[in-house]
């Protein structure tokens, strides 16, 4: 299939488009840079939907989005996390339905953030959400995706957890303390921490697109951990010491409104992708850690 890609030059995107290729599909970027780092592979991007020869694309995968965690929560930063997914959202599918041959698939991300804070409740994929900014900004963002259907285009919702591996999100973060034996758990360290590593992320993104799947999915590792336990077990596969806390007080005064993505509990469980027959390889942190840094 011919895929166009949004935020493709990003951390997911980086290991998406080459597993993509390995598949026989071919890749088109979408990006605003006009010289952008390409994935390993792809020769072609554009800057404009415009752009694209009308009825070339068979299915659209959507990453796009301002970094969540990049910077303070401002109120305007606030509008941008949200417009950066929305806008972008928007202005895809009202570009993807006006194609003669529309694209048969959207495969859109979204996140855990939907559901809020949730104690040590179990999250499927219809646990009610709890209100709050993420909630308000992956509800609006899965509601732009969805009206893709309106015109018979499968949708799938792509709710991603704390996505791990070498060369950039969430770790790249956190490797500097941990490395100078500083790491530690974050706030009490109890609540729950939905990891999965980058692999099985582009992994799922494509076994969306060539399955007949459609609805919501949470993405992540199917063996979810306590703060606590991360830490540990990141300190154990860096040969570090990893029992410096942080305080939940002090995360709110460094990072304001923001720390709550640190903080949040989230049990997350890939119900449906396991009931619809993914297999992760990955499920458990030993084995994502030891891959990660094996090498």
């Amino acid at each position: 299939m011919r895929v166009l890609v949004t935020g493709g030059t990003g951390f997911i995107g980086q290991a998406l488009c080459p597993l993509l290729l390995q598949q026989g599909h071919q890749v088109v970027l979408l990006t605003r840079q006009l010289k952008p780092r390409l994935p390993e592979g792809v020769k072609e991007f554009v800057n404009q939907l415009q752009e694209l020869e009308k009825d070339s694309i068979e299915a659209v995968i959507n990453l796009a989005g301002a970094g969540i965690a990049d910077k303070r929560w401002s109120e305007e930063r606030k509008k941008r996390l949200v417009n950066s997914r929305v806008e972008t959202t928007r202005q895809l599918v009202k570009w993807m339905i006006t194609q003669n041959s529309p694209p048969q698939v959207l495969v859109s991300a979204s996140a855990v953030g939907y559901y809020g804070e949730q104690g040590d409740r179990i999250i499927t994929e219809d646990t009610p959400p709890e209100p709050g900014f993420t909630y308000d900004l992956c509800a609006a963002w899965e509601a732009e995706a969805l009206r893709a259907e309106e015109q018979g285009i499968r949708v799938c919702l792509v709710r991603t957890g704390v996505v791990l591996d070498q060369g950039g999100g969430s770790l790249a973060k956190m490797l500097p303390a941990f490395k100078l034996g500083l790491g530690g758990p974050l706030g009490s360290g109890q609540h729950w921490f939905p990891w999965i590593h980058r692999e099985d992320m582009a992994r799922i993104y494509v076994w969306l697109v060539e399955n007949k799947q459609t609805g919501v999915f949470n993405a992540s590792a199917p063996h979810p951990v306590r703060n606590r336990e991360f830490t540990q077990a990141l300190g154990k596969a860096l040969k570090r010491p990893a029992f410096m806390p942080m305080p939940a007080f002090v995360l709110k005064l460094m990072f304001g409104e923001m720390a709550d993505l640190l903080l949040v509990s989230d049990r997350m469980q890939p119900q449906r992708l396991e009931e619809a027959g993914f297999e992760f390889r990955y499920p458990k942190l030993d084995q994502a850690l030891e891959r990660i840094f094996s090498g």
